[in-house]
Parts: C-alpha cells; sequence; structure tokens
C-alpha cells in the first residue's frame, strides 16, 4: 500500500464528507461480510488494519486461533451511492485477511485469486474476464411471484424493470464499474447486466458489489433480486458465462490470425485446459445444491464438455472473431452461475486453462452440432463428457482434484468440501413436497 493511495483516500473522506467506511471481504462460501469504522479510524486502519475475530466466519479459523486482521485496499475506496451522501455519506473498501503478524491468511479467498495471478504473472500473462451475471426480480422473497412476463430483450412494457436495471447500472458506473450491457433474459422477470471486462481480481471485487447493489436498489424500490441460480420449475436459471483471455502486456495471447478459427496455440490449450478439468472445478463454480437445477438439458444452460463457435449448447464458446478487433478475442465459459464466490471460481478456471497452456493440452475438434439433439451413443462417438448431475457427484469430482487443491490451498479446499458435504446431506435427507405429492397417495 503505498502513502500515495493512503493519502487519496483521506482527501476523498474530507471531500465527500464521508463518516463512515464500511470494510469488506468474503468467507468462504463467497457471502459478503461487513464492519463498520468512522472516519476518526480510518487512518490507523490504513496502516494497521483492523482486528476482528474470525471463528464466526464460515471457512475461516477455530475459535482458538480467531484473530484477524482486515487490512483495507485503498484502490477499491468508493462511495455507495444507496446511502446519504450529502450529510454522512458511507464508503466502502475491500480488505485482504490477514495473520496478526501480518502475513496473508490462506483461508481469505481473495488471497487464494492473488495467488493464482501471481502464477500467470510469472508466466508472462494478465487474466481478464467479463462475467455475466443473470439474476430474477421477484415481489419478495418469500416467493417467486414475478413482476413481468416479458422475454429475451423484451422492451417494455414487457420489461417492467428496465427502471430498476437503468438505476442499478448508474450506482455501478458512479462506483467506477463500467457495465457494457443490461438487457431483460430470456424467463419471465429474469435480467442481465455484463460488465466490461478487466482484470480478475478487480472484477471479482465487481462482482460482489455487483450482487449488493442489484439487492440494494431492488429493496429500495419495494422488489427483490435474486441470484438463486433456478428459482422458477420449468424456466431458465441464471447463469454466470464467464469470458476470459490471457494477454502478453498489450497482446492478445488467444490470438492468431493465421488460425481459422482466429484462435493461437495458447488459446486452444487453455480452452483443452477448461474442457478436461471442467468436472473437478464444477463444484466451485456451480456450488449449491440449487445450481445442478440450471445444469440440465432443455434450458440453454451447458450440460456437455465441449467448445464450439456457433453452438450455445457447448461447454465453451469462442465468439466470432471480428476484423479489427483482435483484443477482443476470447473464451466463454458457460457452467458458472452467478451464485458463486467469484474469487474462488476465477482461481480455478484460471488454473484449469493455465494447465492446458504449461502441458500443452491438445484441444479436440469443436462440436457445431446441437448436442442436446445427439443420443448418448452419438455423444460418445464425439467423445463428448457430461458435467456432474448433481452437487454430490460434482463435489467428488472436486475432492480427487490437485488442481483445485494446489488452486484454492488446503485450508480452503478441505473446507469448502466439508461444507459441500453438509450442505448435501441435509438436501438428501430433506423429504420434499414432490415426494409427498407421488408417493403418499399411493404407497
Amino acid at each position: 500500500m503505498s502513502s500515495q493511495d493512503k493519502a487519496k483516500v483521506m482527501e476523498l473522506v474530507k471531500e465527500k464528507n464521508v463518516r463512515f467506511i464500511r470494510l469488506w471481504f468474503t468467507d468462504v462460501l463467497g457471502a459478503l461480510k461487513s464492519f463498520a469504522i468512522t472516519v476518526d479510524e480510518l487512518e490507523g486502519a490504513l496502516d494497521e488494519g483492523m482486528g476482528f475475530d474470525g471463528s464466526s466466519i464460515e471457512g475461516f479459523a477455530r475459535i482458538q486461533e480467531s484473530d484477524m486482521v482486515a487490512m483495507p485496499d485503498p484502490k477499491t475506496f468508493t462511495i455507495l451511492p444507496w446511502r446519504p451522501t450529502e450529510e454522512a455519506a458511507v464508503a466502502r473498501m475491500f480488505c485482504d485477511i490477514l495473520q496478526p503478524d501480518g502475513s496473508p491468511y490462506v483461508g481469505d479467498p481473495r488471497y487464494a485469486l492473488r495467488r493464482n495471478l501471481k502464477k500467470a504473472a510469472d508466466m508472462g500473462y494478465t487474466y481478464y474476464v467479463g462475467p455475466e451475471l443473470e439474476y430474477f426480480y421477484f415481489k419478495n422473497s418469500s416467493g417467486t411471484e414475478t413482476l413481468d412476463s416479458g422475454g429475451y430483450f423484451d422492451l417494455t412494457p414487457l420489461d417492467v424493470a428496465s427502471d430498476l436495471r437503468r438505476e442499478t447500472v448508474l450506482a455501478l458506473e458512479s462506483m467506477g464499474i463500467k457495465v457494457e450491457y443490461s438487457h431483460h433474459e430470456v424467463a419471465p422477470s429474469q435480467h442481465e447486466i455484463d460488465l466490461r471486462y478487466k482484470d480478475a481480481l478487480t472484477m471479482a471485487d465487481a462482482a460482489m458489489t455487483y450482487r449488493l447493489t442489484v439487492k440494494e436498489i431492488a429493496m429500495k424500490n419495494g422488489v427483490y433480486a435474486t441470484f438463486m441460480p433456478k428459482p422458477i420449475f420449468g424456466q431458465n436459471g441464471s447463469g454466470m458465462h464467464t469470458h476470459q483471455s490471457l494477454f502478453l502486456g498489450e497482446k492478445n495471447a488467444f490470438f492468431d490470425p493465421k488460425d481459422k478459427h482466429h484462435l493461437s496455440k495458447t488459446g486452444k490449450s487453455y480452452i483443452a485446459g477448461l474442457l478436461v478439468h471442467a468436472r473437478e472445478i464444477c463444484s466451485v463454480v456451480a456450488q449449491w445444491v440449487n445450481s445442478y437445477k440450471r445444469l440440465v438439458p432443455g434450458y440453454e444452460a451447458p450440460v456437455y464438455v465441449s467448445w464450439a463457435q456457433r453452438n450455445r449448447s457447448a461447454l465453451v464458446r469462442v465468439p466470432m472473431y471480428k476484423p479489427g478487433r483482435e483484443k477482443a478475442t476470447r473464451v466463454e465459459f458457460r457452467c458458472p452461475d452467478p451464485a458463486c464466490n467469484p474469487y474462488l471460481a476465477f482461481s480455478v478456471m484460471l488454473a484449469a486453462g493455465l494447465k492446458g497452456v504449461a502441458e500443452n493440452y491438445e484441444l479436440p475438434a469443436p462440436v457445431e452440432e446441437d448436442i442436446f439433439e445427439m443420443d448418448e451413443q452419438a455423444r460418445a462417438k464425439h467423445g463428448i463428457a457430461s458435467l456432474p448431475g448433481s452437487l454430490a457427484e460434482a463435489v467428488a469430482e472436486t475432492e480427487k482434484s490437485d488442481l483445485v487443491r494446489e488452486a484454492l490451498g488446503d485450508h480452503i479446499f478441505e473446507k469448502f468440501i466439508a461444507n459441500k458435504k453438509i450442505e448435501w446431506d441435509r438436501y438428501r435427507t430433506h423429504v420434499t413436497q414432490l415426494e409427498l405429492d407421488k408417493y403418499l397417495p399411493i404407497l
């Protein structure tokens, strides 16, 4: 942390009449955690961090080793636009979590991403991502009553939430988060706001901010927003298609003008890495029981491990190259959902891709046919595997993965696996209404 960065924060606090600063970080599952300090505590916080008890944070420390330090990152300072801004403004900063001796805490998801980004940097690469986070608006949090019956790209009056999206986009941009698109999605009351690509650490912070901003603006307008992957039976779920690329300085390492797909050897090996390791990273990018209600055939969600350019039934899609847009060459990984922990999701995607690059994985031929229409024999002929069909299956794959263990670190890996096993046990022992409706009258 430079003295210049600290001075800039102190100057902004005075200029914007900030009275409270919220310090943000995430637990292992990606839940946003926060505590507030007054402006009088800010200078000390920037110098030494703020101590807190980590024993009650999911995936953090045991009670006998629970002292933690939240060290604010001054580069993430911004005013929260949904809080009062005239008399007593509220700002936020993301924090890196440290041990009392000042060393990084291995249970901090932000640190896990930093470690993976350093591996990429050691290979000469900068990792850029552009996620597309979909979500639903409902009348309240106790049900799934929708606000509209609109569909993909529909305009008012079918898209009654366009003002909500507009207000959300303005709030995001006031915090320095650039937005590329916003529109109504396929399902009723489903929406998407796409963030302009950034380096992965900046984007992980932005994704966390985005999720809270969407919810705050919705609540302010008397409705509820959710990033639950599949809240409505029979409708499309919400994904977080993640566009990603590696750059060598200013040069896109995925681009090759001579290749018929305009993909370099690096780009092809990166895609191969995502495909080879897709099953073992799936529980991290789609981490909830409900995530696997989305990853089923018939609703545009990817189920099969393949790649293509035009084919949206494939797991990895390479958007078509436009002349003069070399920097836009990228791959789109389509199975993550917006309820994941972005720090961990970006970590495992990068780890899988870099493994492919480092070990020169060979990319199989693209599959441009609709895989959903293929039978099992046709898929086997193309060598197309399936993603895990449940959280239990996904966790079993992850538990065997050296790649995921290395990407997350032993602490996060073990805490994550343990939490997901508990979640599955609670789910599999629950008696659902479907079972009662089906079996009670006949058994």
